[in-house]
């Protein structure tokens, strides 16, 4: 079984991506801040983390700079999931490192799909 974890801050929308994701078998853990993410990814060592931007401690594009500089989390695929999808948005979380990207509103389908993409589970 696969191991996420999601850093997310709105409570409605980590309850559908868990619940979701969970009927998948994908076991699920949660961060709502950007400092528990980072904290959480460091013990736990993830197969993937998606990573709303928009955090209310650190934005999402410093948890993934510090995600990346870690030896343990450096190689762990990141799938950005943001509300404020502006014109090269997308490419510019790609280019900072992240595997995937995923607009909000949450469409799990959408999510899903990312997951398999990002870690080859097709």
């Amino acid at each position: 079984m696969k191991t996420g974890l999601v850093i997310e801050d709105n409570e409605d929308n980590m309850v559908l991506i868990t619940r979701f994701l969970e009927k998948f078998n994908y076991k699920i853990l949660q961060a709502e801040t950007g400092q528990l993410g980072i904290d959480t990814a460091l013990q736990k060592n993830p197969d993937f983390i998606i990573l709303d931007i928009q955090l209310p401690d650190i934005n999402g594009t410093e948890v993934l700079s510090s995600l990346r500089n870690a030896e343990t989390t450096k190689n762990i695929p990141v799938i950005a999931m943001t509300s404020f999808a502006m014109a090269g948005d997308r490419e510019k979380l790609l280019a900072a490192g992240c595997n995937g990207y995923i607009e909000k509103p949450v469409d799990p389908e959408r999510v899903l799909s990312q997951i398999k993409k990002v870690i080859g589970d097709l």
